[in-house]
């Protein structure tokens, strides 16, 4: 018979791998249900936060209600067993209805409900669906250390296994599973370990009863001081990853890899400052004073890491020194800078929160309330961190009262040490005097003419030295600029002229805000504009003030939403709806281009209504567009494509799904841009988009349906629970394999237009077809051209070529204006003549 120190050892291995498990099956649960219910309910902070909000009180009460009973109990191993089995089914069977009864939570919520509605769907939808697997999950810990209690000790082990593996699981399920099974089979996965879990538990603790807990002791001003203190830690170090997250979102590329590596980082601390006390706790004495000493060590170390805080766009950028460009190295920039800044603060709040709960324990309460405290402070600092102090006070000034904060969770009687004032004052210091924790990259000669720290995101202004004043989101994405006039008004003017007689449209994004005033150009058209980030729709009065900016014949309804959610909600029909370039990296984002997605967006359309998807080549590969387009043809067999403009570095092509037959008429065109040359405002605006004629509308299509169906080939569908876009999107923002003009010519190839699948009721095939041919030769011409300054030899080199396109097509204006430019600039006489004997339509009539 073995010792009774070998048997604890002996029963302590198995829990420790089961915690392992149970841990990455936990995080992989949360990763299921978070994509499920962002699909259905948005992206906004309400939803997110009452989402986390749920989660975490499902945790606090299993914690709570049933870890003081698994406490009292004899057989703690078979209820944790009964907890991964309720878990387990309660998971599988969310997995699958969940989806059905998340989207009727959107219609729930409605287009635009009041904020107190809001958060209450938001909230006890994800709250009574998750309970029971949520309190379940609450209470695994509990249970296990309830069956362990003979040494207490060991919850740092328990605590450090199960973290350990809830890093394992985050990394795994988000860089493995969900890209190549999706959500079902990874929710199945989970299911696995679970029951995994449930046999070791069942095969090693059904038959060895404990000895319960004795009974609950009265509370204590010791106790309440104890709860007052894993309420505030919880919500301290859950705010302090709020806040680093916030930071490190501005120069991270903000991907689905980016959050799972931060939050990895984080419980990675945690799990080694739990292992760390596991093997030292019996070094530090008095339990109050080393309690005191750990959060002295905690403040200074969130102090230390603001200070790494303002050089991460460094550590980011260092590794590719190294590694040279590439997925690597970008990915191991974010990895350094996330666990340069995480470290050293989670490595101490492990320990203190093991410490904290040892010590709650010897005075009488269960692991099990301890826990559910802490958890409830977590649940609390979401809110209280980034919806409320973040926006108003900034991330230096909140680092600061962190700092503090951890200082005044003290007993008193430690303020007289000279190193805690030292502390708070250099806390201070950095708070107040040092330069906000904002990265804005600033062109030679450039302004910041506006920066709003939001609740979601950092939105800036950047002037540069020219003038012209571009959109940053997190300092990353590039939202437009008040220089990309003419593109963003064909983004919507290209849809509005293809159908018949728009009354009403909606434009899902706004971004610097000219798409949306384009819209609004034709002043019989009620046009809605959706903006997930207020902070982006105030700056739009910014760019307003551009001389190039549109000015709307009739007020802009303007609605700060989820697009995802709004389109899913109940409310008017639309003719036309336009969405518009939503970066497919960014974490999220890749819902809007999904099976659902376009469905819902079908439900509101106006009988005869046009759909209008851009995407933007230069932000995704060849193989994510042809995921979207498998998407898009689902729902839209006879959509076709059109090209927004001929440019070669930042190309953008539509998804266009047509009323009726799903062709261009091209006899209804003309008398659409008739009707349209008779309103001056609107008739500027087409001139300005260089789409004043039946050929540069028609002449923008590059594919029809079966071109499409060749292109998407056998590419997986984008789906919610198959979301390939979001995680194979960002592998070509941190390592394209190719330019996008590159890309560009690729797709055109692989696309060759055919008159009968595009139009029909013109003039005959002939002519259009010829302007297709000369847009493609123009476009692959274009990557030879190297500009110079002298007019003279530029149209030595240029004027060969696109004389040619000229005679192919006279109606190509691209190939013409340039030619026209250069002849007048260069006063050459011959080439005008010899325009005019071509018939190319950019020459003025005589």
């Amino acid at each position: 018979m073995l010792p009774a120190g070998r048997q604890q050892a002996a029963g302590l291995v198995p829990a420790l791998c089961v915690m392992l498990l149970s841990g990455a099956a936990g995080l992989g649960w949360q990763v299921v249900w978070t994509a499920q219910f962002g699909a259905g309910l948005g992206h906004e902070i309400v939803a997110v936060l009452a989402v986390l909000a749920a989660f975490f009180g499902g945790l606090a009460l299993g914690a709570w209600g049933l870890g003081e009973t698994i406490a009292r109990s004899r057989w703690p191993g078979r209820w944790y067993v009964a907890c991964e089995l309720l878990l387990l089914l309660w998971g599988v069977a969310c997995a699958f209805v969940m989806p059905a009864l998340v989207q009727q939570g959107a219609r729930l919520i409605g287009a635009e409900p009041s904020a107190g509605w809001h958060w209450t769907v938001s909230f006890v939808l994800p709250f009574v669906l998750l309970l029971p697997a949520s309190a379940a999950m609450g209470a695994t810990l509990p249970a296990l250390e309830s069956q362990l209690r003979a040494a207490h000790s060991r919850l740092g082990a328990l605590y450090a296994a199960n973290t350990l593996g809830a890093v394992a699981g985050v990394l795994a399920v988000v860089f493995l599973v969900l890209p190549h099974w999706g959500l079902q089979r990874t929710a199945w996965l989970c299911a696995a370990a679970n029951a995994l879990c449930a046999a070791v538990g069942w095969l090693m603790w059904r038959d060895r009863p404990v000895t319960p807990s004795a009974a609950l002791v009265p509370q204590t001003h010791a106790q309440w001081r104890l709860a007052g203190l894993l309420l505030a830690t919880g919500a301290l170090g859950i705010g302090y990853e709020v806040l680093a997250v916030r930071v490190l979102s501005q120069v991270t590329e903000n991907t689905v890899y980016s959050y799972a590596l931060l939050l990895a980082m984080y419980l990675l601390g945690t799990a080694a400052g739990a292992a760390l006390y596991q093997r030292f706790a019996h070094r530090l004495g008095d339990a109050d004073l080393a309690r005191d000493r750990l959060l002295q060590a905690l403040a200074l170390a969130v102090l230390l890491s603001g200070f790494v805080l303002r050089e991460v766009d460094v550590l980011c950028a260092w590794p590719a020194r190294w590694l040279g460009e590439g997925a690597v190295a970008a990915l191991a920039g974010e990895t350094l800078a996330a666990a340069a800044v995480m470290w050293l603060p989670t490595l101490v709040m492990g320990a203190l929160f093991t410490h904290l709960c040892l010590q709650a324990q010897s005075r009488g309460w269960p692991l099990g309330r301890a826990l559910a405290v802490n958890t409830a402070g977590a649940a609390l600092a979401p809110a209280l961190v980034g919806v409320w102090l973040l926006p108003a006070l900034g991330a230096h000034l909140v680092l600061g009262l962190l700092v503090l904060a951890y200082l005044l969770l003290q007993l008193p009687a430690r303020w007289r040490r000279p190193q805690v004032v030292a502390l708070a004052a250099v806390a201070c210091v950095l708070a107040l005097a040092l330069p906000p924790l904002r990265f804005v990259e600033m062109p030679e000669g450039g302004q910041v003419r506006s920066y709003r720290d939001g609740v979601m995101a950092a939105v800036s202004v950047v002037e540069d030295g020219e003038g012209v004043s571009r959109l940053r989101i997190n300092n990353r994405a590039q939202e437009g600029s008040s220089a990309s006039g003419l593109v963003e008004w064909r983004l919507a003017q290209l849809p509005l002229l293809l159908h018949p007689a728009p009354r009403r449209a909606l434009l899902l994004g706004v971004g610097t805000g000219f798409t949306a005033a384009a819209a609004a150009q034709q002043p019989d058209l009620q046009v809605d504009a959706v903006e997930l980030l207020p902070e982006v729709a105030a700056a739009t009065a910014l760019f307003a003030q551009s001389p190039a900016a549109p000015h709307p014949a009739r007020p802009l309804h303007l609605v700060s939403a989820d697009a995802r959610r709004f389109v899913q909600a109940q409310g008017p029909a639309y003719d036309v709806v336009v969405a518009d370039l939503f970066h497919p990296a960014r974490s999220g984002a890749g819902s809007l281009y999904t099976v659902e997605q376009f469905s819902a967006v079908r439900e509101r359309l106006a009988p005869g209504g046009l759909f209008c998807q851009w995407l933007a080549i230069h932000q995704m590969d060849l193989q994510t567009l042809r995921s979207i387009v498998a998407a898009f043809q689902k729902v839209f067999p006879k959509a076709i494509a059109v090209l927004a403009s001929n440019s070669l570095d930042t190309p953008v092509i539509g998804l266009v799904a047509l009323p009726g037959d799903g062709r261009i008429d091209l006899a209804a065109l003309q008398g659409r841009l008739a009707q349209a040359q008779a309103l001056p405002g609107l008739a500027r605006g087409l001139a300005t988009a260089r789409l004043e004629d039946t050929f540069a509308v028609a002449g923008s299509a590059i594919a029809g349906p079966a071109a499409l169906r060749r292109f998407a080939g056998d590419a997986p569908v984008n789906t919610d629970d198959l979301p390939v876009v979001n995680h194979r999107a960002p592998w070509a923002t941190y390592a394209p394999e190719a330019l996008p003009r590159q890309r560009l010519l690729a797709l055109l190839d692989a696309l060759q237009p055919q008159y009968g699948e595009i139009a029909r009721d013109g003039d005959g095939p002939e002519r259009l077809s010829a302007y297709w041919d000369a847009r493609r030769r123009y476009l692959a011409f274009g990557t030879t051209v190297r500009p110079v300054a002298d007019p003279a030899a530029m149209l030595r080199q240029v004027q060969p070529t696109l004389m040619a396109l000229v005679r192919q097509s006279p109606e190509f204006r691209p190939a013409c204006e340039p030619l026209l430019a250069l002849a007048r600039a260069t006063q050459s006489p011959a080439l005008l003549a010899e325009l005019q004997a071509a018939h190319a339509r950019c020459v003025p009539a005589r």
